[in-house]
């Protein structure tokens, strides 16, 4: 049976207006959304200093990858479990752990004398931002109550989690070209210690009231799953699904998530809620933020490769580049709520992600002429505000129709498809171009597919939710497979 969707309180439905926020909210905002951005900003700072530090730690361009998965693995497997340990324990402690670890971490990033000490640093800031993104979003959405103060909170986070991405890539080239690759990971550090004395003093404890016992046996089929899955994937697009080991790692990945399955449909305290991931909404408006997250995050890895490697433009011209993408988002980011409002979060994610799909394609167009530099800086710009329209309006669609006792269900879906996306898109696509012996043609061969994955995704979902009616900006909350 469908659900109401015209009940006033359903996220969607509400105006998209600027509650006023007391002095104390405030602060509380920007400590909680600092740490989001400065999780974001770790993926994609160090990307424009990819090739120095692979010339200054010995690391060969296929080598370098690694850079990004040794933070991707334990960012994403240990995204639920960390997150659960938050609901159980103590959010706020584990908030505040995270981002101790965090600042240590890329200490020893910024300090590392060999490309093992500097793999550790990755992953162990890896490590720490899975702890801070979802008790971070968790003592976000307890802090501001259900109504437009929290739409307003979840909006801001949003964007900054998308413009610390793009921000990470301007600091990148201006700290490489200025002062070296270690300044990148040091900016880090600064940032963590910056954050780290604020959070005590304005974040007040939060757990579950019902304290149930952890889901061991989820936890540790998930973790691990997400884990083998993530690195049959990385390992895969360079030497091939033939090796031993990416054998061995996605039929261990492939069966410890069916068992994932299995153990959620039978324990009474989930860490994935599977009757919520059976809502038209929830399932489809997922796909659409998983496919938007990574696919745009792999266009700027891939990017950034061919500016400085292709086109041999300086780290810090090609944060200039991505400087532009980050002013546009801006832009994007302030203008999406009236689009929504006008149109809809289903119609606005499908024209989002059609869009971004549009113009990745234009980007096949790349040689090794100067004028490239126009057609990427443009593409890319544009591609980025489609991005952050289809960021806004899968968070809205998601939510959309969900009872206000489920709705911390829905964003925990929320944060883990974004920090999901961001994790897996480089290792999956990425490192076609990193292993490629024509660099050129390995990034068209990502941008293709990065292309036809998003336009594909839009199809998708607009064929998902094409049952789904409007009004006033929601869409039918109807259960998967309920006809």
């Amino acid at each position: 049976m469908a659900i109401d969707t015209t009940h006033p309180t359903t996220p969607a439905d509400r105006p998209l207006g600027r509650p006023r926020l007391s002095r104390r909210d405030r602060f509380v905002l920007f400590v909680l959304c600092a740490a989001q951005f400065m999780v974001a900003l770790d993926f994609s700072v160090l990307n424009v200093a990819l090739p120095v530090l692979g010339a200054d730690l010995g690391m060969n361009r296929s080598a370098l990858q690694w850079a990004v998965t040794a933070f991707a693995l334990p960012s994403g497997g240990f995204l639920l479990l960390f997150g659960r340990i938050g609901d159980l324990h103590g959010r706020r402690r584990l908030f505040l752990t995270g981002l101790a670890l965090f600042g240590a971490a890329s200490l020893l990033a910024t300090l590392a004398w060999d490309p093992a000490s500097f793999l550790a640093g990755r992953a162990l800031q890896g490590l720490g931002a899975a702890a801070i993104v979802p008790t971070g979003m968790s003592l976000l959405t307890t802090t501001f109550p259900e109504g437009p103060a929290r739409d307003r909170a979840l909006g801001i986070s949003g964007t900054l989690m998308s413009l610390g991405f793009t921000v990470g890539m301007v600091a990148g080239g201006v700290l490489t070209d200025t002062l070296g690759w270690r300044s990148t990971m040091g900016l880090l550090a600064l940032f963590a210690l910056l954050v780290l004395p604020l959070a005590p003093g304005l974040l007040r404890e939060s757990r579950t009231v019902e304290r149930p016992r952890l889901d061991v046996p989820g936890a540790v089929t998930v973790t691990g799953g997400l884990l083998c899955l993530i690195y049959a994937l990385s390992t895969a697009a360079g030497h091939g699904f033939g090796r031993a080991d990416v054998v061995v790692a996605l039929t261990a990945g492939a069966l410890l998530l069916t068992a994932f399955a299995l153990v959620e449909s039978r324990t009474a305290a989930p860490l994935v809620s599977l009757p919520m991931l059976r809502r038209r909404t929830v399932a489809w408006g997922n796909l659409g933020g998983l496919v938007t997250f990574s696919m745009m995050s792999t266009v700027v890895f891939v990017l950034t490769l061919y500016l400085q490697d292709v086109l041999r433009l300086s780290a810090f011209e090609t944060g200039l580049v991505f400087g532009v993408q980050g002013v546009l988002s801006v832009v994007a980011g302030s203008y999406t709520p009236k689009v929504i409002g006008r149109f809809g979060a289903r119609r606005t994610l499908i024209g989002s992600l059609a869009g971004q799909g549009a113009l990745v394609t234009a980007l096949l167009g790349l040689n090794t002429h100067g004028w490239s530099v126009g057609l990427a800086t443009a593409a890319v710009s544009l591609a980025s505000m489609c991005h952050l329209g289809a960021i806004i309006s899968y968070g809205l669609t998601v939510t959309s129709g969900v009872p206000d006792e489920q709705q911390g269900l829905a964003t925990g879906l929320v944060t883990s498809t974004q920090q999901i996306g961001i994790t897996v898109g480089i290792p999956l696509l990425g490192v076609l171009a990193t292993t490629s012996t024509d660099l050129l043609s390995g990034v068209r061969t990502v941008l293709g597919l990065d292309a036809a994955i998003v336009l594909a995704a839009a199809v998708l979902v607009a064929l998902g939710l094409r049952s789904g009616r409007e009004g006033s900006g929601a869409v039918e909350a109807e259960p998967v497979g309920s006809r």
